[in-house]
């Protein structure tokens, strides 16, 4: 139960014992309305009380769902670990070797804005790295742009080697030429956004689905190098197992 809904029953049944009580109090519908119904039973307004109170004060579905949320959160990210621990070892061949905190696993989700309310863009809810400050640069991509971006376009793995463009284009014309003639060869990024992130130049993106296998967002690793390495079925298999549970969680707990 997600805590939107927890919170929801525990205001409608306060609502509804609310009303009860200002019905009775001010008699609507009528007076021989509630004559009727209470006849003998006079328990009906202390159990109207009492859900007011119990509900009002205690909230019992917001406080069991967040006992439940504590567990999940654990396996949650018990298993967001374990998936970046498996990464992290495959990433050990990588020769030179990664300095630490330099393999990086994101969390994105498809959101809407008011700059872009109909399709929205990616928005980053986690990163998870071998480092005290797991630093990070804005990026909200749209559909098509960056990795995640063009993951989100085609709606399946997306991957890319920017070691070479990283290399070769140095200045804004190079890059401009090989825009114009193929946009999706530099990820459809302005010469700008292209310099911001550069340097992670092994990119790899998955999908996350939800339960009507629609595109809700998407998991994303990148290293400074490391390509050739990381482009392999393991990576590709941690990652879509993250993606699948992340999806039906539906981005709870991360």
């Amino acid at each position: 139960m997600k805590r939107s809904t927890a919170k929801l029953l525990d205001k409608a049944f306060l609502l509804l014992a609310t009303l009860g009580l200002a019905g009775k109090a001010y008699h609507v519908p009528s007076k021989p309305f509630w004559d009727a119904l209470l006849g003998n039973r006079p328990y009906v307004m202390l159990v109207l009380l009492g859900i007011a109170g119990v509900f009002g004060a205690l909230t019992p579905f917001e406080a069991w769902q967040a006992r439940a949320m504590a567990d999940r959160n654990v396996i949650m990210r018990r298993s967001i670990l374990s998936g970046f621990g498996k990464l992290l070892v495959i990433s050990q061949a990588i020769e030179p070797p990664l300095e630490t905190g330099d393999l990086a696993l994101h969390v994105w989700r498809k959101r809407r804005t008011l700059r872009h309310p109909i399709n929205g863009v990616l928005k980053r809810l986690a990163t998870y790295r071998m480092s005290t400050y797991p630093a990070t640069r804005m990026f909200t991509p749209v559909k098509g742009v960056g990795v995640v971006g063009l993951c989100w376009k085609y709606d399946r793995e997306y991957h890319f080697d920017a070691a070479p463009l990283a290399a070769g284009l140095t200045d804004r014309d190079a890059f401009d030429r090989v825009r114009a003639d193929d946009p999706e060869k530099v990820m459809n990024l302005t010469w700008e956004a292209f310099g911001r992130v550069k340097h992670r130049t092994a990119v790899f993106a998955t999908p996350i689905r939800n339960g009507r296998s629609k595109f809700v967002g998407c998991i994303s690793l990148d290293a400074s190098h490391g390509y050739q390495v990381l482009n392999c079925r393991e990576v590709l298999e941690e990652m879509t197992k993250l993606g699948i549970y992340i999806g039906r969680e539906d981005f709870e707990c991360i």
